[in-house]
């Protein structure tokens, strides 16, 4: 029913199960989540992979090479189809004090909270990433 809390499941579920890399199907907005992660430094590596008929997504994860704790401590979806959570500038919010991101879809593209601070944009909270 959910696509986008799919893609989240999946990547939290190998995290915890250790694995090095998942595999989804593609789409706009989850390649645009895939380079945020990427960008903050969540996941080590990503690859888009395009078929005959389909576009798939593989991400490499990230662990401490030493303790193997994951990069990803937790993500959970904050909006979904039937609840959408819109926030404006003035009521961003800081994902464990300023030590997790907020995912946004803007006006402007999809996006960390940050980055819409800066913009001084708002929109519809995707997920939070800690």
């Amino acid at each position: 029913m959910d696509p986008i809390a799919n893609f989240l499941t999946k990547i939290r579920n190998a995290m915890k199960a250790g694995h090095l890399v998942v595999e989804d199907e593609a789409s706009n907005l989850k390649k645009n989540i895939t380079k945020i992660l990427f960008d903050k430094g969540y996941i080590a590596n990503y690859k888009f992979v395009k078929n005959d008929k389909e576009e798939k997504i593989k991400i490499a994860l990230k662990y401490h090479p030493v303790t193997k704790i994951p990069a990803i401590r937790g993500i959970d979806r904050v909006s979904t189809p039937g609840r959408r959570v819109y926030v404006g500038v003035d009521e961003m919010p800081r994902v464990l004090n300023g030590l997790g991101i907020a995912i946004l879809s803007t006006s402007k593209g999809v996006m960390s909270d940050k980055m819409a601070r800066e913009l001084n944009v708002g929109g519809e909270v995707l997920c939070y990433v800690y």
